[in-house]
């Protein structure tokens, strides 16, 4: 048998590439005479340059950029020909703040436009910029302001003082970028404003309270107001992601894509898809999110293509069956039930999952291929 192994990353405890190595080992475990073959993944959040640098070889350049806070932070990004590939977490990540110090009126995407300036400068003339994970909710505007942006008021000091801004002038920013074609890789399709926005759905996984939550919509509608005066980019599914960096992004005129759809092509799953017996994949929380085109879903679309099994290897797992069913998943595993509780599967994640995977193989049905 030929097992591929294709998980996104598990959540504050296993990257995608450690996640991968974990299940195969205890693939390896039960049926060593099997071959395997490891594909971490990634939407487009945390992990998107290490795993885009694993598929597309490529070299990484790391940079000292300004932090979600204003301090310099370590970043770097992939580039490949003519390609960059930008991982935004990194300049702006909700793992870069201290949970007593998160407060998205105050953080800053500034240091994704500077990874933006210093790619393009290196020679990029197609940047992608993953998105996901962020710390922000200030509609891009650092970003902007990192490019030449202008205003009148203070565009890199979070989104809250955008509530003051009287005018923006997003002409240098253009013009820093011209001549290179800009991608928002995401797969979140939020609008920039109101109930699904930005603010409403990710603010308060960023520290909002709900009347903070309101401010900032209405510090972003603002900000809209002055960049997008038809209103025609603000509705656009992705704007709203990574606190409206896809909203940034439109408007220095790029398009949104499917983080996951990029990477999929990257790796080249579909042909691995042909030549196999069993896909597996995974992620932290396959939850309702999980079938809205995001990586497992994704996985799972390819599998299902070729007629091949796709088994779901989750720390938490509540999807429901039928419905996981429906959507090419073959079978759903939970590491926090086969670990007995949260807490052990979090204390020892990598032991764990290799323990699921080795579980897993040795009682796999007919229907997986065992």
């Amino acid at each position: 048998m030929r097992i591929v192994i294709a998980p996104d990353k598990f959540a504050g405890t296993l990257s995608a590439i450690e996640a991968a190595e974990a299940v195969a080992l205890g693939w390896r475990d039960s049926r060593p005479q099997d071959e395997t073959a490891t594909v971490p993944l990634s939407d487009g959040g945390p992990g998107f340059v290490e795993v885009l640098h694993a598929a597309l070889g490529g070299k990484t350049v790391a940079e000292r950029v300004t932090g979600p806070l204003g301090e310099a932070v370590s970043a770097e990004y992939l580039l490949d020909g003519e390609t960059a590939y930008i991982e935004s977490a990194q300049a702006c990540g909700l793992h870069l703040v201290p949970e007593d110090r998160r407060d998205p009126g105050r953080t800053t995407s500034r240091g994704v436009g500077e990874l933006i300036a210093r790619a393009v400068a290196a020679g990029a003339r197609t940047v992608v910029v993953g998105l996901g994970g962020s710390s922000t909710n200030d509609g891009g505007a650092g970003m902007l302001a990192a490019l030449g942006a202008a205003s009148g008021g203070t565009l890199d000091q979070g989104g809250a003082p955008l509530a003051e801004l009287s005018s923006v002038d997003l002409e240098p920013a253009r013009r820093a970028v011209q001549g290179v074609r800009l991608v928002a890789a995401t797969d979140v399709d939020n609008p920039l404003l109101g109930e699904h926005g930005a603010s409403a759905v990710f603010g308060p996984q960023k520290g909002a309270d709900p009347g903070q939550v309101r401010a900032l919509d209405a510090a972003l509608t603002v900000f809209a107001e002055a960049t997008d005066p038809l209103g025609g980019l603000r509705v656009e599914p992705g704007a709203g992601a990574a606190g409206g960096l896809g909203f940034a992004l439109l408007l220095l005129g790029g398009t949104v894509e499917s983080g996951v759809a990029r990477v999929l092509s990257a790796v080249d799953l579909d042909g691995l898809a042909a030549g196999a017996d069993l896909l597996i994949t995974g992620e932290g929380s396959f939850d309702f999110q999980s079938l809205r085109g995001k990586l497992p879903h994704g996985v799972a679309q390819v599998a299902a293509a070729h007629g091949v099994p796709c088994v779901v290897t989750a720390g938490v797992a509540s999807v429901d069956p039928d419905e996981a069913a429906a959507a090419g998943v073959t079978a759903t595993y939970s590491l926090v039930e086969s670990a007995g509780s949260k807490e052990a599967a979090m204390a020892r994640s990598a032991e764990e999952l290799r323990r699921l995977a080795a579980a897993i193989a040795s009682g796999a049905p007919e229907s997986l291929g065992g």
